[in-house]
């Protein structure tokens, strides 16, 4: 059988630093790890900055891809109860051309 691949996936800010606050950065953090246990996913490497956070998962493209889309989804959802505002990660632009450009993985 053939190993799953290894993904990089990054999560990123579209303004500010809002990872700088150790609460959020360390509430983003666990529910990666939270994601990644709950689907049986390994953690290679996990990196949290500023603006961002970047995990590299023993998975498919398509797994990093849906792992970052319930990260994002997750911690929006705590974000918007414990400070009542709209976004923590910013909300999608609207572009013209090919979205893959903007693709980190």
């Amino acid at each position: 059988m053939n190993p799953e691949p290894r993904t990089t996936v990054t999560l990123r800010a579209l303004e500010g630093a809002p990872l700088d606050d150790p609460v959020v950065r360390d509430i983003v953090v666990a529910t990666a790890h939270a994601i990644a246990e709950r689907n049986g996913v390994t953690i290679w490497a996990l990196e949290a900055g500023p603006d961002s956070i970047t995990v590299t998962l023993e998975a498919n493209r398509l797994a990093a891809i849906g792992f970052a889309a319930e990260l994002r989804r997750l911690t929006t959802n705590w974000y918007r109860a414990k400070f009542r505002e709209d976004h923590l990660w910013g909300e999608p632009r609207a572009h013209d051309h090919d979205d893959t450009t903007d693709w980190q993985i």
